[in-house]
């Protein structure tokens, strides 16, 4: 494979290869190859390759889940030696390992170019912000767009799950969501008076990297929406700053992920809409290896792709993740829910 954005990780001696479906072709079993669907060591790429292996079962494929594969380098290099056939994963991150070189932040075209409108007329950008691109400006281009181009071969991307957004989030703590408008582009002339909590770790996603908070946080806020915050602190969980926004430690806090992901879901908090994506796309993704599924196949993870949301995920990956529930059995449920 090859990309200078990722090494080609040895895979682990010992993985769990749990069965999520196994169908039998109608006359011969030899006419549909089993599929290998891989995850890495954390709840929502487990529950994503049980979501996924049991879609493409319903297909009549053989389908099997191989779990605890590791870090992001480790499932991507079974994907390359081809001991697995596809994978879970969220689309700016992949961007990220593939092209860290890439400055697009808005999820598609379509939305970059709407970014690109606004702050062509200053819409949307607070004064002394300039409306032309600058690394970490959303119009620089789309996750979608730079991703496929960034795709080493003998890999493709499928539909991305266009409901899912996984992206880091600003929230305001219940006192402050009284006194601010919880929408960052009319929050920016108040940043200076708040004090900011940044979480530093990756408990929301053990497999994204952790954020650097000037270069992760502050510059993209500044480049975006000209919110210059000069009072902030960082915390080692998002947990951690969920318990400083709620006991008024800090006015608002930006978490590394959703916080629908946060143990028993986001309470009180009030999120920022962040419409300019100072915070790059995160919807999920299948990678896969290219040409290994038919095209009933592939519209099968696109039809998942299409039912996916954030609450719907988040929710699962709490069970999975906080009370111990199986995930096999929560994509099951999901994909009944969904006739899928």
């Amino acid at each position: 494979m090859g990309s200078a954005g990722w090494v080609r990780a040895t895979a682990r001696a010992a993985v769990a290869v749990t069965v999520a479906a196994l169908a039998v072709a109608c006359a011969n079993g030899d006419d549909h190859p089993r599929i290998t669907v891989g995850a890495g060591d954390s709840a929502q790429s487990e529950l994503l390759a049980e979501i996924y292996a049991q879609a493409l079962a319903r297909t009549g494929a053989p389908a099997v889940t191989r779990k605890h594969l590791g870090g992001r380098a480790d499932y991507l290099a079974a994907l390359d030696a081809g001991t697995i056939t596809v994978v879970g994963d969220t689309g700016g991150d992949l961007l990220r390992t593939f092209d860290s070189s890439s400055r697009a932040t808005a999820p598609d075209s379509a939305a970059a170019a709407n970014i690109a409108r606004e702050r062509a007329t200053d819409g949307g950008l607070a004064p002394g912000v300039s409306a032309t691109a600058t690394p970490g400006s959303p119009s620089a281009g789309s996750v979608a767009d730079d991703l496929s181009r960034a795709v080493p071969a003998g890999l493709a991307v499928s539909d991305p799950a266009d409901a899912t957004d996984l992206r880091p989030q600003f929230a305001l703590a219940p006192a402050a969501a009284s006194r601010y408008p919880a929408d960052l582009a009319e929050l920016a002339p108040h940043c200076a008076e708040l004090t900011v909590g940044i979480a530093t770790g990756h408990e929301l996603d053990p497999l994204r990297l952790p954020p650097d908070p000037q270069r992760d946080v502050l510059a993209p806020l500044h480049t975006t929406y000209g919110c210059d915050i000069i009072r902030h602190l960082e915390f080692g969980s998002d947990t951690e700053l969920r318990t400083a926004l709620l006991d008024g430690r800090v006015d608002a806090g930006v978490f590394t992920s959703s916080v629908a992901l946060l143990p028993g879901g986001p309470g009180d908090l009030a999120v920022a809409t962040d419409s300019g994506y100072a915070f790059r796309a995160q919807s999920i993704v299948p990678l896969l290896r290219q040409g290994a599924l038919d095209q009933r196949q592939l519209e099968k993870l696109n039809y998942v792709a299409g039912e996916l949301s954030t609450a719907d995920l988040a929710a699962m990956v709490r069970r999975v993740r906080d009370d111990h529930a199986p995930a096999a059995e929560q994509a099951r449920i999901w994909l009944d829910e969904h006739a899928l």
